[in-house]
């Protein structure tokens, strides 16, 4: 029953994953505009994305642990170009690309170099969260945010807690990033919804 439940957990994950951040491209190239979109937090959120695979991989994490991570990273960066196209920024996309694959190749030069990019994965990651909550409290307005996306977001994160905790007992950090990055993606969906119901209702 347990090995059933735990494939049950990871297909739906992939299958979420998959289609994770589709509500958001669609809706940021419907109008053409990324308004309400904070690149901060996305360049964030990938930053903690490739922190934590590498982290996997380096480690020899099975494959079912992390095969959704390279998914989402290849979302985020067609998102990000879509985001950096319609605000006339694509000149920065090569400066994004050099960073991230530099920093790509750092992290494993040395054991140490990887333990402490992990150390600060989860608040890296938080810290993404935190800039799209930002955005949303300073405009009071969800703009183009797809709630759908974050709400996806919060459901692989409960999914892989459930998964880890029950099946491969992680150590605490990797368990301290699934809780804290489940709670921020209810906030921020939370936070979608309410400025959504406000601009309705006004």
């Amino acid at each position: 029953m347990a090995p059933a439940l735990l494939d049950l957990a990871h297909w739906s994950t992939w299958a979420v994953c998959a289609v994770i951040k589709l509500p958001q491209l669609a809706a940021v190239v419907a109008v053409r505009s990324a308004r309400g979109v904070s690149v901060g937090s996305l360049l964030l959120e990938l930053a903690g994305f490739l922190v934590f695979l590498r982290y996997q991989i380096y480690y020899g994490y099975p494959l079912q642990t992390y095969l959704e991570y390279p998914i989402i990273i290849a979302q985020d960066v067609i998102l990000l170009l879509f985001i950096l196209h319609f605000s006339g920024n694509m000149k920065q996309a090569l400066f994004y690309a050099v960073t991230f694959w530099g920093g790509w190749y750092m992290l494993t030069l040395r054991k140490w170099i990887i333990d402490l990019a992990m150390n600060f994965c989860t608040f890296i990651s938080a810290a993404s969260k935190l800039a799209q909550l930002r955005c949303l409290w300073q405009t009071k307005d969800s703009g183009q945010v797809s709630a759908l996306t974050w709400s996806m977001s919060a459901y692989t994160c409960a999914s892989k807690l459930w998964a880890t905790w029950l099946f491969f007992f992680p150590p605490l950090l990797v368990l301290i990033r699934f809780i804290t990055m489940l709670i921020l993606n209810i906030w921020v969906t939370a936070t979608i919804l309410h400025y959504r119901k406000t601009k309705k209702t006004d």
